[in-house]
């Protein structure tokens, strides 16, 4: 059925459509420019303001970039580890749930068109589409998380079938 079908493309293209995010986004942290574009962000957040008082500001960002680049590796093992996929998944959601904070912490609505809830291009518009990544990462989450649920199924019914009693059919005595 088509619906299925698109529902398979689907899933595969929001899997590793998230992958490749977590993975660019990642090995971009590496760089000065990364570093010092989530500087803001990071400094004016309650939550992770004092990391800059603990540990220099391309530390931090190196540090969060093999964060992402490890949990988009975990993501994408779905086929081969569906736990460890749904772990990664987890990660995810917590990193942007993070990051979603920064929409009320960071300086940012647009003073010329009124202020809130006219977003301005950074932050506001640069971490609007969070919520979108939110929502894809709780959905590999819970698929990966069922594919790993009847994994397990199939060795303990395996295992329940070889211990049952075999008795002759009706037909074959």
């Amino acid at each position: 059925m088509l619906g299925d079908r698109l529902g398979s493309i689907g899933t595969h293209v929001a899997r590793y459509g998230l992958v490749l995010v977590l993975l660019w986004i990642g090995g971009m942290k590496f760089t000065a420019y990364e570093a010092e574009g989530i500087r803001p962000l990071v400094a004016n957040s309650p939550l992770m303001g004092w990391v800059y008082g603990v540990m220099n500001v391309g530390a931090f960002s190196a540090l969060l970039g093999v964060v992402e680049i490890a949990t988009g590796l975990l993501i994408a093992l779905r086929p081969l580890w569906p736990l460890g996929s749904a772990a990664g998944s987890g990660l995810a959601a917590g990193t942007f749930l993070t990051t979603l904070t920064f929409l009320v912490t960071t300086p940012g609505w647009e003073p010329s068109l009124g202020g809130f809830p006219a977003l301005s291009a950074m932050p506001g518009q640069f971490l609007l589409k969070d919520v979108v990544l939110l929502g894809v990462t709780i959905f590999t989450a819970g698929e990966a998380l069922g594919a790993a649920g009847s994994r397990r199924a199939i060795p303990a019914a395996v295992s329940q079938a070889k211990s049952l009693p075999i008795e002759p059919s009706p037909t074959t005595r």
